[in-house]
């Protein structure tokens, strides 16, 4: 494997597990001196010291949290806002448009939403002293289209993919080689999944059902999304900024885009 991150360093929201655990695993072993982050410190710090990253406790939503990283983290080369919730962590609960409470809305637009702004003017901040860098916003295919039973998923989800465009402009137009690309998983297979899926006999056919819609009839896989990461925060694409890339085992590639659940 080469080290295609040699010398950089990243940043990593919500990556004690799924997407973003695989994203700084493959960072590291591209090269690459990564800062673990998660509201999860047990988790995180475990997980940062078995592949030789650093942890640090942050709640994205927490502009004082993000104060601390500036001050213990001035400078990084790869940020990557990952971290997010879909609003059904606890167990179901009403998220379309009618009977979505405002206080659950919030929550969902805290971390995800609000996090990565929070993310992306902390990047911008500390990548300014090299004039260069690359932000990676972990947006959804849910930020696409639309999701009745989750409003505030894929409204969160559309507004990263649109400040994402905007982050690229401003850096551009201030003289600033600092690039910004979302990515748009579909169904990846990570821990999100489970409070949908459940673990009674109806399991199987709950999985089977969430990517019926599916080209490909299967889940996506973290490492997978990671290989996209990689790729954005090489130097290999320092031509891309604003760009979006959907990794969805096809759906999108055909008409029938109006999925039951988030992703």
């Amino acid at each position: 494997m080469g080290q295609r991150l040699e010398k950089k360093s990243a940043l990593i929201t919500g990556a004690a597990r799924g997407i973003g655990a695989a994203i700084a695993d493959a960072f590291v072993n591209e090269g690459a001196r990564v800062i673990v982050t998660d509201i999860d410190q047990a988790t995180g710090e475990a997980f940062a010291n078995s592949i030789g990253a650093i942890f640090a406790k942050l709640d994205v939503g927490d502009e004082e949290d993000w104060r601390k990283i500036e001050q213990s983290h001035p400078q990084i080369d790869i940020m990557v806002n990952n971290a997010g919730i879909t609003g059904f962590e606890e167990g179901p609960v009403a998220h379309d448009p009618e009977n979505a409470s405002l206080s659950d809305w919030h929550k969902v637009h805290r971390v995800n939403l609000d996090g990565t702004f929070l993310g992306c003017r902390y990047a911008i901040r500390a990548m300014k002293a090299n004039k260069a860098g690359s932000i990676i916003n972990i947006s959804s295919r849910s930020g696409m289209v639309g999701i009745p039973a989750a409003a505030a998923y894929a409204s969160s989800k559309a507004a990263i993919r649109n400040h994402t465009k905007t982050v690229a402009l401003y850096c551009a137009q201030n003289g600033l080689d600092i690039r910004c690309n979302s990515i748009h998983p579909a169904a990846i297979f990570t821990p999100m999944w489970e409070p949908m899926l459940g673990d009674g006999p109806d399991r199987a056919a709950n999985m089977a059902a969430m990517v019926a819609d599916t080209p490909q009839q299967r889940f996506g896989l973290p490492h997978e999304v990671a290989a996209l990461a990689v790729m954005l925060g090489s130097d290999e694409a320092r031509y891309m900024t604003g760009s979006e890339i959907t990794i969805d085992g096809g759906i999108l590639a055909g008409s029938a885009a109006s999925p039951q659940q988030a992703d």
